[in-house]
């Protein structure tokens, strides 16, 4: 007689690592509940942006250095410094940052709209004036667009390196069109709709970037700070693969020292994790792509 497949140590196993892994990035006190995948979402289903999106490990290294990279525009670090309470809160950042994109990329359109106006009427009050006293603001289009562009660098970066290096470049390309469609919605200009035009805007708005006491006190909590739950013990793998991901002017910027030989551990952990949470998420990217 065969055993029933809740009965199924392996199979228990794989629930109780996915139930763990949705308790991080859902707030069961808040009643949150994971995104419920659509057909009627923003992207059609096995599409770049939601291959990309969906590996955690990837996004979670991705998501770090683009953090990293923020905080060296003045104006971005400025409103996080005012309006965030990211120093004491790191965790509930990442959650919220992990559930906006999850809903604009899985969730039904009408929800993903509505995530991304929600976000809009924030920026309105996120406004101020910078040390030196220059004005700045979360709707200034040029400043979402360094924020944009970080993301979708690091996030579609973070893929390749620990996740999938043969991705096709017309795949690359088409991820930063439909991520583009996101960033434009929220305000940003330009925005890339190709790998070439990234690597050209990154060239481009770096000449907006400044190095700070402020900006590095934020980098080591990024690199320093405690991710609850199911990731708990490995955030500093985590954080030294995140750390070896921005370029070397912006490690240099920030104070942070490149990982060197932590990077030997850092990617036994983060392949491992990564593989591991694929599988109890029975996810295949290179299935994926064949479809």
């Amino acid at each position: 007689m065969v055993a029933p497949p809740f009965s199924d140590p392996v199979e228990l196993l794989r629930r109780h690592l996915v139930r763990r892994v949705r308790s991080t990035f859902n707030d069961a006190s808040q009643g949150e509940a994971p995104v419920a995948i659509s057909d009627e979402a923003l992207f059609a289903r096995d599409t770049p942006i939601r291959m990309v999106h969906a590996d955690i490990v990837g996004m979670l290294v991705g998501g770090m250095a683009s953090l990293l990279l923020q905080m060296l525009h003045p104006h971005a670090l400025q409103g996080v410094l005012d309006f965030s309470d990211f120093r004491a809160d790191m965790h509930g950042r990442l959650r919220a940052t992990a559930r906006f994109i999850a809903v604009t990329t899985y969730g039904h359109r009408d929800d993903a709209e509505a995530a991304i106006a929600r976000v809009n009427r924030i920026h309105e009050h996120v406004h101020g004036t910078l040390p030196d006293g220059t004005p700045y603001s979360a709707l200034d289009p040029r400043t979402l667009a360094w924020v944009h562009l970080a993301e979708a660098t690091m996030f579609l970066e973070a893929y390749l390196v620990h996740v999938r290096p043969d991705m096709p470049m017309t795949e690359q390309d088409e991820y930063f069109r439909q991520f583009a469609i996101i960033g434009r919605r929220l305000g940003a200009d330009p925005v890339p709709e190709s790998k070439a035009e990234a690597q050209a805007m990154f060239r481009d708005l770096r000449a907006d970037l400044r190095s700070g006491p402020e900006a590095r006190e934020v980098a080591a909590l990024v690199v320093s700070g405690r991710i609850e739950g199911a990731m708990t013990g490995v955030q500093p793998f985590l954080a030294d693969a995140a750390v070896a991901l921005i370029p070397p002017f912006a490690r240099t910027m920030l104070g942070l020292d490149a990982p060197g030989l932590r990077m030997v551990p850092s990617r036994m952990v983060t392949r491992a994790m990564g593989s591991t949470l694929r599988w109890a998420f029975r996810q295949n990217p290179a299935a994926r792509s064949e479809r």
